[in-house]
């Protein structure tokens, strides 16, 4: 009784707290579409880091230090069969009966053979760990996650995962435990040994500029990819020309210049020039007294002396002709 006491007056003072947890937003902060209450999500969200740095940290980090790793390893082994009938539920829910199926099997296997869940000889002997609850199986059917909500103490959450949480308490065999003090005592414990599983976070959280964006943009992500069982649906990509060569990375060169087109000689005199090494046309001689000039050497071509009274002279040693007596 002095339990139930104690959990309805640190409700109370919950409740007072987040009725007047509304906060002024960051200046030119973008605003997402999935957090619509972000003003009052802030205010918990300030309360609740409040309440860990003073509290929930500091006696996690003594629970670390003080409870050797094997015994902590025992008591993840524990909580996390101590809620193998909640995923076991949920696989059937959603259809998934070879996982219910593996589910009951690891149950029954940690829960004998483990001595109540402290070891998990399941994974050994081959049954996977699955992770399933009600807001998963309520996204498997289609029910949209809905705003986003941070949740006084329990932390991050959604509109679709708040029901869930309700759901997944009562598939728990921790609810049906009738001693009282065992059935309350468990919890603090349990929460204790999830603060202590997510220290090693902390550094990361200490380097990003907005940790309630980060926590919040983490949490969402991460629920669609659970609720997907990590099928990240990509729109496929189609190739008009199969064959040719992919270019999409590399960048267009330049296109090459247009070469103007060749002239139309076929009604010219002249024969069609080479475009790669432009040269003069020969001249047609056919009709000239005059032999065809070597372009390679110009050379002056001889005159015919044949009707002139002076012999032809010697071009490469010039000489006076004598007149013929």
């Amino acid at each position: 009784m002095l339990i139930i006491r104690l959990a309805r007056h640190a409700l109370a003072i919950i409740v007072a707290a987040t009725l007047s947890a509304c906060v002024t937003l960051p200046p030119n902060s973008p605003r997402s579409p999935q957090d619509p209450w972000e003003s009052w999500n802030r205010g918990v969200y300030k309360f609740n880091d409040a309440i860990d740095r003073g509290i929930a940290k500091p006696v996690a980090r003594a629970y670390v230090r003080v409870v050797p790793k094997p015994v902590r390893t025992g008591i993840s082994n524990f909580f996390a069969n101590l809620n193998t009938p909640t995923v076991m539920i949920n696989d059937a829910l959603q259809g998934k009966f070879m996982a219910a199926a593996n589910d009951l099997g690891r149950f029954l296997l940690n829960s004998t053979v483990g001595i109540g869940g402290l070891l998990d000889p399941a994974t050994s002997a081959g049954l996977d760990r699955n992770d399933e609850d009600f807001g998963q199986t309520l996204g498997h059917w289609g029910v949209h996650a809905g705003p986003f909500i941070e949740l006084p103490l329990l932390g991050p959450s959604d509109l679709r995962d708040v029901p869930g949480l309700v759901v997944d308490t009562y598939t728990n065999p921790r609810q049906y435990v009738r001693n009282t003090d065992v059935k309350y005592g468990l919890i603090p414990l349990n929460l204790v040994e999830r603060r202590a599983s997510l220290l090693p976070l902390d550094s990361t959280l200490k380097n990003v500029y907005d940790p309630y964006v980060f926590i919040r943009d983490a949490y969402l992500a991460r629920r669609a990819f659970l609720v997907s069982d990590g099928k990240i649906t990509e729109e496929p990509l189609t190739d008009p020309e199969p064959d040719s060569k992919d270019t999409s990375s590399v960048p267009n060169p330049a296109p090459p210049m247009a070469r103007p087109p060749a002239p139309d000689n076929s009604g010219s005199d002249f024969p069609p020039s080479d475009r790669s090494a432009p040269q003069v046309p020969a001249p047609d001689n056919s009709g000239s007294d005059f032999p065809p000039s070597d372009r390679s050497a110009p050379q002056v071509p001889a005159p015919d002396n044949t009707e002139s009274d002076f012999p032809p002279s010697d071009r490469s040693a010039p000489q006076v002709p004598v007149p013929a007596t």
